[in-house]
């Protein structure tokens, strides 16, 4: 069993708050997660709400909560059963201690929306997503957010670890779900060929009525072969044979089955010249690739998404790296209308550390080019980076480094 980073935090949380949240795909160690939590806690009661028994149990949930009112309980499957909100507040405020609830589900809008009106001020949230590198090399303690500052590089690049192209793309190609990612013998297509029927059988089935579960994998295919772009959703309805409106709802559903991702575009009130429309990123990049039907990592990593493919990657190490620790991801991009683009823009405290993520092992200062841009528009600039395959960290310009993957 892999230590996941989340769970020291969950312990944490779970002293500060009535009830914690852990909110997050199918499939990527919620229950695993809660059960490590839970066994830390004696006389803690796991309910599945996909079990009809369990469920059963809450009819009267009152009274259900009532009888075990000295327990920590955790309700696994929320989604099920979204009229359990109303009656956990006030079982919540009856309590009157921390760690009462443990809640896990999926990271839909509707179910934050629901958890957040009604257990506000109640409950803490945290997303989790499949195993970053660093859980799955057994180093989960060394997760925390990543700024490409100078002392953050020199503590992570001092362990001297590389990570040749070969293993980068097998990683990729076989992606992090806990489940594939740790058991180099299951087999990856049959693997995502039952997640994807899983998926599309259950998940779609509750979050959305899909008439032709064909047309909505076809759109799922074509939403993976634009992981790393900006959204385009009358090419992507095209490519599905569907109505824009019907993949802008479709869309919404992989978000909130955590799925996909958007990425929002920065833009401030100071220019008119900046795009807004968000760039898509699929959460798990084995997914992605099986979708696009890459046969191998060698084929990917030649093909023509490797770039994109890469980016999508980092992101998501990136994003796990706040996710992970209870954070907000303060991500965004930049392109403005002369097509001078940043892949990624971390703001702190109003100031934005710019990155470049490219498929190079030989980067040059012309890779930060446009990070110059921002000086230009009156945007504070802190430290920036070139994420890349190279295999140290070089000086490309006085602000700018080169970032090795492996220090991610």
């Amino acid at each position: 069993m892999i230590p996941r980073f989340l769970e020291n935090r969950v312990q944490r949380w779970l002293g500060q708050f009535p009830a914690v949240a852990i909110l997050g795909p199918r499939q990527c160690g919620k229950s695993t997660l809660a059960r490590r939590v839970l066994a830390g806690s004696p006389n803690a009661l796991l309910l599945d709400l996909e079990r009809p028994s369990d469920l059963a149990r809450l009819r009267d949930a009152e009274a259900f909560f009532a009888a075990n009112a000295s327990r920590l309980v955790c309700l696994d499957e929320i989604q099920r059963a979204p009229e359990l909100f109303p009656v956990l507040r006030s079982v919540l405020d009856a309590g009157q201690r921390n760690g009462q609830v443990l809640i896990l589900g999926s990271a839909s809008p509707e179910l934050l929306r629901q958890s957040s009106e009604s257990l506000a001020g109640r409950v803490g949230v945290v997303q989790l997503l499949g195993l970053s590198r660093k859980e799955w090399a057994g180093r989960s303690r060394e997760s925390r957010p990543f700024l490409p500052t100078l002392q953050e590089l020199r503590t992570r690049i001092q362990t001297g670890e590389k990570l040749p192209l070969k293993e980068l793309y097998r990683i990729i190609w076989r992606g992090a779900f806990p489940a594939i990612a740790s058991n180099e013998r299951l087999d990856r297509d049959l693997f995502y060929s039952s997640y994807v029927q899983t998926y599309l059988q259950r998940d779609i089935r509750d979050l959305a009525r899909v008439g032709d579960e064909m047309s909505f994998l076809r759109f799922l295919r074509a939403a993976a072969a634009r992981t790393g772009q900006l959204l385009n959703l009358s090419e992507l309805a095209r490519d599905a044979d569907i109505a824009v409106g019907t993949a802008k709802s479709w869309l919404s559903i992989l978000q909130a089955s955590g799925v996909a991702y958007l990425l929002e575009p920065y833009h401030t009130n100071v220019t008119k010249r900046l795009v807004k429309t968000p760039k898509l990123y699929f959460l798990d990049t084995g997914l992605c690739a099986y979708l696009t039907e890459w046969s191998s990592p060698e084929t990917l990593a030649a093909g023509a998404m490797a770039g994109a493919i890469l980016e999508t990657w980092v992101m998501i190490e990136l994003l796990k790296g706040y996710w992970h620790n209870g954070r907000r991801a303060p991500f965004y991009y930049y392109r403005d209308k002369d097509r001078t683009e940043i892949d990624l823009l971390i703001i702190q405290d109003g100031t934005a550390y710019p990155l470049e993520i490219k498929k190079t092992a030989s980067p040059g200062k012309d890779d930060a080019r446009h990070f110059r841009i921002l000086e230009k528009r009156k945007i504070p600039v802190g430290p920036g980076g070139v994420i890349c395959l190279a295999e140290q960290s070089l000086p490309l310009t006085p602000t700018v480094q080169s970032i090795p993957v492996a220090a991610l």
